[in-house]
């Protein structure tokens, strides 16, 4: 590696730092995940840091899209004086020996806010700076919204975060750290979707980071509620914002969670919450401060929080009954769902015509590397006349393990899956191209333990190009006009945006190359669109029903397998095929109009011209006022 590419990495890890930072970093990476993740670490600047969002690009963004000008306050103000409810907004903040400075500017973001109905409740943890005092109380002789306890003796974050709970009057609690931000739009944004969803229980909002310079980075677009990420991440903070009698229920912040106490506050509330009475503002609501000190600068500036939080989500799957092990995996959280002790059948359905090493090398990926056990292989001969493919199904027509159908109907993928599905005798179904070759041993009991929980359809595999590039990670709505790959051409061992290539969660799609449902599903929302969706678009098509039918779609990155894509099916680009691809696109963009230009499980504020997670310029959002 050439000096001045050194010097290039070195400038992008520390990301302004210095060397310290750099060297920071690297011992933190290494701590949590051994060489291996230095490595990792290396290979992911190399490749240009994909998955994050360029530090100018975005100083630009901020510049064109996310400025409050005098007639934006003006509008927000009048939208205020409209709304039927004025709920009060406590603002909790416990405080320790903020830098006074940074405590300032927190204080002064909370008093600048557009929204006037607000308390500012702060906790001082026996700070051992005077100057901390001397400041809260110039600042409650200023503003009689601020309040303030100063506690008789230190009890670390959950204890100082109960106090100053304890001074909330308010309707709805919104938690803010000492040194952060709150841009003066924030509280608006938070009652107006009071004001729209009165049965809404929580609240979170995207954010970004602030270095010791003022810069904004880092921004955190987030989608609407993903549990499966919500899992493998804390997404709902920051801003996070709850109804106050919800907290009281559940009992306000456990001592013995610092550094995820926030963390297992959402986890708990959640299970008191409706899926629906939780919502996402998609604005940046929070500028979290970076400092040497923060868990925004690091996740190993303190990493008693991974192992607090890693024991809260334990044990919300404890309390919900769930049989499942959650770990800490260095950049965030693995759930590991258990296999019932007698594993179901799952019948694994494979269409092919002729290309007989492609099949073979399929068929044989399964049977020699596939540690799940219970499992029928279907495979669907639809028409072959290649010597060679017809002489591989004869050799091994009289495995038990495998079923070869005849099929010589003209290619039409999803009939052909359609008819494959009547003849399954398995619980689950898993559909795989014949290009597919396994890589990881458990990549089934992975997809079949999340399958078979009770609020998941279907579930997606992380597919690999040969060069082990990533195809699939889940498909985004939008791109390409109906939906395209998640970060597709990161390497094998990128994370992507915020974790979402490294980490299991949900999407609105994930591809029928390798997709793994169980049948009663299949057949509840119809299968496959054979009579509009011929080929294309039909695993897009039959997710976005299974959506409707109460599921989640859900990716895995536990689960790895090549794919060699598409290399029997042809050419699209003959009249014929384009033509038929053209009323296909045209069906989807008629039936999903309103899904394809709102993708949940994804952001207005990211692109569609792409599928890096890059800037949407502008962005998809509307401001209420």
């Amino acid at each position: 590696m050439k000096l001045l590419e050194i010097h290039s990495l070195a400038k992008r890890a520390a990301g302004g730092g210095g060397l310290r930072a750099v060297l920071r970093k690297a011992y933190g990476v290494y701590r949590r995940e051994g060489i291996a993740g230095v490595m990792h670490k290396l290979v992911w600047l190399r490749a240009g840091a994909p998955g994050i969002i360029g530090r100018d690009d975005y100083v630009d963004w901020v510049r064109r899209y996310d400025q409050v000008d005098d007639a934006t306050r003006d509008a927000i103000r009048q939208h205020i004086a409209g709304f039927n409810r004025l709920p009060l907004i406590s603002v909790v903040m416990p405080v320790y020996n903020p830098k006074p400075e940074w405590f300032a500017a927190a204080i002064d973001s909370v008093r600048g806010q557009l929204y006037p109905h607000w308390e500012l409740c702060i906790a001082d943890d026996v700070s051992t700076d005077p100057a901390v005092r001397q400041l809260i109380e110039r600042y409650m002789s200023e503003d009689r919204r601020i309040k303030a306890v100063f506690r008789e003796e230190n009890g670390h974050i959950s204890a100082a975060s109960n106090s100053a709970l304890a001074l909330a009057t308010g309707e709805w609690v919104a938690l803010l750290d000492h040194d952060d931000l709150l841009p003066e739009h924030a509280l608006y944004h938070v009652a107006n979707v009071i004001e729209q969803n009165p049965s809404v229980r929580m609240i979170y909002s995207d954010e970004d980071k602030i270095d010791e310079s003022g810069v904004r980075h880092d921004p955190y677009f987030k989608c609407a509620w993903n549990p499966d990420l919500f899992y493998s991440h804390n997404m709902f903070s920051h801003l996070g914002v709850y109804e106050r009698a919800l907290m009281n229920e559940v009992g306000g912040f456990r001592v013995g969670y610092e550094g995820s106490q926030d963390y297992d506050l959402a986890l708990r509330c959640s299970e008191r919450t409706d899926v629906a009475a939780i919502h996402h503002i998609p604005h940046v609501l929070y500028h979290w401060r970076v400092h040497s000190r923060s868990t925004a600068f690091s996740s190993d500036a303190k990493p008693y929080a991974a192992v607090a939080g890693e024991r809260a989500l334990n044990e919300h799957f404890e309390r919900r009954g769930v049989d499942c092990k959650v770990e800490y995996i260095g950049y965030g959280y693995r759930a590991r769902y258990a296999l019932p002790a007698t594993q179901p059948l799952v019948s694994l359905i494979v269409p092919t015509r002729n290309a007989a090493q492609l099949v073979r090398q399929c068929i044989s990926s399964i049977f020699e590397k596939t540690t799940y056990a219970n499992y029928e292989v279907i495979l669907i001969d639809n028409g072959s006349d290649d010597p060679e493919a017809l002489r591989y199904f004869e050799s091994i027509a009289g495995d038990p393990r495998i079923r070869v159908l005849r099929d010589d109907r003209p290619f039409n993928y999803s009939a052909l899956i359609n008819a494959a599905v009547e003849h399954a005798n398995g619980e689950l179904i898993a559909l795989l191209n014949n290009d597919i070759e396994v890589i990881s041993p458990d990549w089934l009991s992975e997809m079949v333990a999340l399958a078979l929980q009770p609020d998941v359809g279907a579930v997606g595999a992380k597919l690999l190009y040969p060069d082990d590039t990533i195809q699939h990670a889940g498909l985004v709505l939008g791109i390409l006009g109906v939906a395209g790959n998640a970060h597709k051409h990161l390497p094998r061992a990128a994370r992507g945006y915020f974790g979402r290539a490294g980490l299991i969660n949900a999407f609105s799609a994930v591809t029928a190359a390798c997709l793994v449902v169980r049948t009663s599903i299949y057949r509840e929302v119809g299968g496959l669109n054979e009579k509009d969706l011929a080929i294309a678009y039909n695993d897009v098509d039959f997710c976005l029903r299974v959506g409707e039918a109460g599921y989640r779609n859900v990716w895995t990155p536990f689960a790895e397998l090549y794919h060699h894509e598409s290399a029997t099916r042809g050419r699209d680009d003959d009249p014929v095929r384009k033509a038929r691809f053209d009323r296909e696109f045209e069906y989807m963009k008629r039936r999903w109009e309103d899904r394809l230009e709102h993708d949940p499980f994804y952001s207005p504020n990211l692109t569609l011209a792409r599928d890096d997670f890059g800037l949407a310029w502008p962005p998809r959002v509307e401001v209420p006022a």
